[in-house]
C-alpha cells in the first residue's frame, strides 16, 4: 500500500485521474507559473504564521526534506508526546496516508498532551475544499494517536492594515471547524480508501476533461488529458459569454462544436463570432471605428500600468491583496505623428505610490486623450489618488481624459484567430502580426510581471538579476502601450506609414 500524502488525497478528491497520473506518469505534469506563484505565496504566509504563533521563538519546525521522512515522523512524535513547545510542519502518519500540519500548539487547557491544530491558508476566506483538506489532516492526526482539543483554519484578513516594522500580528484570523471536521472523520477515511484503490490500479482512469480540471486547483495534466480526447475544430468556448443556460438548451446533440449551435440561439456578438470563424473572414466596421476615435485630439497618450497585490503586505499602511502600481508605460503621438515614449519603474523596495503618482502626472501633462485598454488603468489611478492625497485632485483629473479602446474593439472588430477573446494579446496578432509577446524574454504577461517584481525586491537577489528583471519589465510594459498605438492607428483609419518600431 502506498503512503499517500494529503496533497495526493486531495488530488483524488479533485479528479481520480489526476491522482493516478501524479503517481504513474508524473513526467506529464506541467506546473504553470501561476501555480508556482501560489506555492511561493503559501510558503511566505506559512513563514509569517510561524512568527505569529511563536513570538518567543521556542517552537520547532520539522524539515522532512532535509532530515528524511522517518526522522521527521520520529521527531514529531517525540515533540507531541512532550507537549511543551509549538510544532510546525508536524509529520503525521497512519497506514496509507501522511500529512504535515502547519501549526500544532499545546492546548494550554491543563490537559497535557492535547493540541490545537491550525491549518494556514493564503486565501481571504474559508473555502469548501479547504475544509476537505483539514478533514483529511484531522483524520490522519487522530489515527496516529494525537489528541486534538480544537481544529481551525487560519486565513488572511484582507481588511487588516500593516503597521510596518515586520509586525504581522493581526494578518491571520481563525475559523474554528472542530465539530464540523470531527463529524467528517468517516468521510475522510473513505476518501483515503478510495484513493488507495486508484493508486493501486494499473489502468489509467477514463475521465474526460471539464470544469474539474481547474477547480479547485489548476491541474498540470490538463494538456495531456485533452490530447487524448477528440477536440472539436470550432469549440463552443470560442463563443463569448455563452451561458450555462444556452449550453443546456442545446442538449447533447451539439456536443462542443459551435457549428451545430442554431443561429437563433445566439446574440449578435456570438453570431458574428460564429459566422466569421466558420467562414475564415474578418469582421471590421472600419467606418464605425474611425468615427469612435475621430473626436479625440492630440497629443494622443497611451497608458498601461503594472501592479502587485501581495498577500503579505510589503509597505506600512497597506492591506493584504491591495493592488499597488509599481510601473507604467506611456506612448505619446503628437499632432505631426511623432511618437515618443516615457516610462516609470521602481525597484528600490520603497512604497512606489508617491513616486509613480508624481511621474504619471508629469508624463501625462495637462491635455490630450489618454487611451487605455479596459478599466484597469482607471482603477489604478483612483487607488493612487486614495493612497497619495497630496496629488489626489490632479490624479482624479486624469480620469475624464481616459478613452477605453476595448469597447471599440468589441463593437467594431473580430478576426477568427481571436477565438472569442478581445484581450489585447488576442487582438494584436490579428491587427499587427509583426508584434509578438512571445518574443519577449522572461516577462510575457501580467502574472509573470508581478512575480519578477517581487523577485527583484527579495533580499539576496543578485544585482545582475535585478538589472535583467528591470529590462524585461520595461520591455513588456512598453509593448503593451505600443500595441495600443498600433490598434489606434488601425482603428482610426489614419493614412501615412504605420509605426513599426518602438521609439
Amino acid at each position: 500500500m502506498a503512503n499517500l500524502s494529503k496533497s495526493k488525497i486531495l488530488a483524488f478528491r479533485q479528479c481520480p485521474k489526476r491522482l493516478w497520473l501524479e503517481l504513474h506518469r508524473p513526467e506529464l505534469n506541467v506546473i504553470s507559473a501561476a501555480t508556482r506563484a501560489k506555492f511561493r505565496v503559501g510558503h511566505e504566509v506559512g513563514e509569517i504564521a510561524r512568527r505569529i504563533y511563536d513570538p518567543a521563538g521556542t517552537g520547532v519546525t520539522i524539515d522532512a526534506r532535509r532530515d528524511g521522512y522517518p526522522a521527521a515522523f520520529a521527531q514529531t512524535e517525540e515533540l507531541l508526546t512532550k507537549g511543551e513547545r509549538p510544532v510546525f510542519e508536524a509529520g503525521l502518519q497512519l497506514e496509507g496516508a501522511i500529512a504535515f500540519a502547519d501549526v500544532m500548539l499545546p492546548a494550554g487547557n491543563g490537559r497535557t498532551g492535547e493540541w490545537r491544530m491550525i491549518e494556514v491558508k493564503s486565501s481571504a476566506s474559508v473555502k469548501d475544499y479547504q475544509k476537505d483538506d483539514i478533514a483529511v489532516q484531522s483524520h490522519i492526526a487522530a489515527g496516529s494517536g494525537v489528541r486534538l482539543s480544537s481544529i481551525s483554519l487560519a486565513c488572511i484578513d484582507s481588511k487588516w492594515v500593516y503597521p510596518g516594522g515586520g509586525d504581522y500580528r493581526g494578518l491571520l484570523f481563525e475559523t474554528d471547524l472542530t465539530n464540523e471536521t470531527l463529524a467528517r472523520d468517516r468521510e475522510a477515511a473513505g476518501w483515503i480508501s478510495e484513493a488507495q484503490k486508484i493508486a493501486a490500479s494499473s489502468a489509467e482512469p477514463d475521465i474526460r476533461t471539464g470544469s474539474h480540471c481547474s477547480e479547485p486547483y489548476e491541474c498540470g495534466f490538463c494538456s495531456y488529458c485533452k490530447s487524448q480526447e477528440p477536440q472539436p475544430e470550432f469549440p463552443l468556448d470560442w463563443l463569448p459569454r455563452f451561458s450555462v443556460k444556452q449550453r443546456a438548451s442545446l442538449g447533447a446533440a451539439a456536443g462542443d462544436d459551435l457549428r451545430l449551435v442554431p443561429d437563433e440561439l445566439l446574440n449578435e456578438k456570438q453570431l458574428i463570432v460564429k459566422q466569421h470563424t466558420l467562414a475564415s473572414t474578418t469582421f471590421f466596421d472600419a467606418e464605425g471605428a474611425a468615427a469612435d476615435l475621430a473626436t479625440h485630439g492630440f497629443p494622443a497618450l497611451f497608458l498601461d500600468f503594472e501592479s502587485v497585490n501581495p498577500a503579505v503586505p510589503l509597505w506600512k499602511g497597506t492591506r493584504p491583496f491591495q493592488a499597488i502600481a509599481f510601473q507604467f508605460s506611456l506612448h505619446k503621438v503628437a499632432a505631426d505623428g511623432r511618437l515618443t515614449h516615457m516610462g516609470f519603474l521602481d525597484l528600490t523596495g520603497d512604497n512606489p505610490v508617491p513616486a509613480i503618482a508624481s511621474a504619471l502626472l508629469s508624463a501625462c501633462g495637462g491635455s490630450g486623450p489618454i487611451f487605455v485598454y479596459s478599466h484597469f488603468e482607471k482603477t489604478r489611478i483612483q487607488e493612487l489618488a486614495k493612497e497619495f492625497p497630496p496629488a489626489a485632485t490632479a490624479l482624479l483629473a486624469l480620469i475624464p481624459r481616459l478613452i477605453d479602446m476595448l469597447p471599440i474593439a468589441k463593437e467594431r472588430y473580430y478576426h477568427p484567430s481571436m477565438k472569442g477573446s478581445w484581450g489585447i494579446k488576442a487582438v494584436l496578432p490579428a491587427v499587427a502580426p509583426d508584434l509578438a509577446y512571445g518574443a519577449l524574454a522572461g516577462v510575457q504577461e501580467g502574472g509573470s510581471a508581478m512575480e519578477a517584481y517581487l523577485e527583484a525586491l527579495r533580499p539576496g537577489t543578485p544585482p545582475e538579476r535585478i538589472a535583467e528583471i528591470r529590462s524585461q519589465l520595461a520591455a513588456y510594459c512598453r509593448l503593451d502601450t505600443f500595441a495600443m498605438v498600433r490598434l489606434w492607428h488601425f482603428f482610426s483609419g489614419r493614412g501615412g506609414p504605420t509605426p513599426v518600431d518602438m521609439p
